[in-house]
């Protein structure tokens, strides 16, 4: 094992960066590592569509409320507009057209008459929020933006390029087709190469064991702060999510601040890895901890442990704790959710029942491993503006390549998770173990 081994929206012109930035807002890091099955989606629309049949009263009421609004829209009388900040109609012909005016209006009539319907209906707390999931991801998968024939900008770009950007977009989707799942790419892979523009801060493996490495980064002039940090990544994304692009590489930043800095990499498991538990991983983070400090010769460190990193870094501090052990004088745990009971308000909350825990662990005890491809393509579905029709536009519709952006690139370099960590992870949300 090695080192290396371990936004334009719809209907406006291509900006790349701004596509850039809003997938980063939704990056795989932040998921709570559930995962779900396809009936679990199947089973909300259930729940959406048995709601229906079940109150005709409600749901014809909605209906003639969308034909009265309809009326309205076709007489030019609605001033019905998209919500601030949806992006998504930021293109002036949606404005300026008549014809498309009212069609974004009609989009915008149903979904509200759909929601609505939710709303009115006797379901279940939980049960609207479930109905509402779904219903809003059939909403977003239907939004005229999302059309070749009624999307502006994609109308223009065939145009102005002579119909090139149909074949291009054509080919975009035969390749995404056959290596990216079926799912429109996030990024445009083929920018960066490891060790050159991206995870390029020198450094060396000091340390290694079965489950990880520790990479130790060069120090950027002749003192360094006595106290090592050691950065802890987490475990479903490779170790450079801190050592991006050399001018937003925190790394750098740290070195340059005279701070010794060490990083994780976590081996990437396979199903003979089964059995690694959080236990695991907590001991050969301490073996890690043991060779920073003999390097260092210090005491004890700082550590940094990011999203499922954190969780571990939490867990291996509550073990030191028990021991009556002085390793870590300080700790960072940046977007990691220790405190689970809040998940509930998370896209995915509404979906995580005994049941989906349960179908999580088995699934990924008969692989062996959690992949993190399985696991982004669903996260992807809970965000389907960010994650997925931002990009069918561009890189479809536009026939544009997805943007070059160090973190997506990163988001995208997934690992695995061996099937009793996946199970511990599952486990803290019943058990919670982080609050006293």
């Amino acid at each position: 094992m090695t080192r290396g081994d371990i936004a334009q929206q719809p209907g406006a012109e291509p900006e790349p960066d701004s596509l850039s930035e809003e997938a980063a807002r939704n990056t795989l890091a932040l998921n709570p590592l559930i995962g779900l099955r396809g009936k679990d989606l199947m089973d909300c629309a259930a729940t959406l569509l048995k709601a229906v049949v079940n109150e005709p009263t409600v749901a014809g009421g909605q209906w003639l409320s969308f034909l009265d609004e309809l009326g309205r829209i076709g007489a030019g009388q609605s001033d019905r507009a998209q919500a601030p900040g949806d992006k998504r109609f930021a293109d002036a012909t949606w404005k300026n057209s008549a014809a498309h005016r009212s069609l974004l209006q009609a989009y915008l009539a149903w979904g509200d008459a759909l929601n609505g319907f939710i709303a009115k209906s006797s379901l279940s707390d939980i049960d609207k929020t479930r109905a509402s999931l779904i219903a809003n991801v059939f909403i977003d998968a239907a939004s005229p933006t999302n059309m070749p024939l009624t999307n502006p900008a994609a109308v223009r770009q065939f145009f102005d390029t002579g119909g090139e950007s149909l074949w291009r977009g054509f080919k975009n989707y035969l390749d995404d087709l056959a290596k990216n799942g079926g799912l429109p790419a996030q990024v445009d892979k083929s920018s960066f190469k490891l060790g050159v523009n991206i995870a390029a801060t020198p450094g060396a493996v000091v340390f290694r064991n079965e489950v990880l490495e520790v990479i130790q980064y060069k120090p950027d002039g002749p003192k360094v702060r006595e106290r090592p940090l050691i950065i802890t990544p987490p475990q479903i994304n490779k170790f450079y999510s801190l050592d991006l692009s050399p001018d937003k590489s925190l790394v750098q930043y740290l070195l340059k601040s005279g701070i010794q800095v060490f990083c994780v990499s976590w081996r990437n498991p396979t199903a003979k890895d089964r059995d690694w538990g959080l236990d695991t991983y907590v001991a050969a983070l301490d073996e890690g901890t043991d060779a920073v400090r003999e390097i260092a010769s210090s005491d004890d460190v700082t550590m940094m442990g990011a999203c499922s990193g954190g969780i571990t870094s939490a867990a291996y501090a509550g073990w030191l704790a028990r021991r009556g052990e002085a390793k870590i004088k300080n700790i960072v745990t940046p977007v990691c959710v220790l405190d689970v009971a809040g998940a509930g308000d998370s896209a995915i909350g509404p979906l995580v029942t005994p049941e989906t825990l349960r179908a999580a662990k088995e699934a990924s005890r008969l692989r062996g491993v959690l992949d993190g491809q399985d696991l982004a393509r669903l996260f992807a579905w809970m965000r389907p503006n960010d994650l997925i029709w931002n990009y069918w536009v561009n890189n479809y519709l536009l026939g544009n390549q997805p943007p070059a952006f160090d973190i997506l690139f990163w988001n995208a370099d997934t690992t695995s998770l061996p099937a009793r960590l996946h199970h511990d992870y599952v486990d803290m949300y019943l058990t919670n173990p982080f609050v006293i």
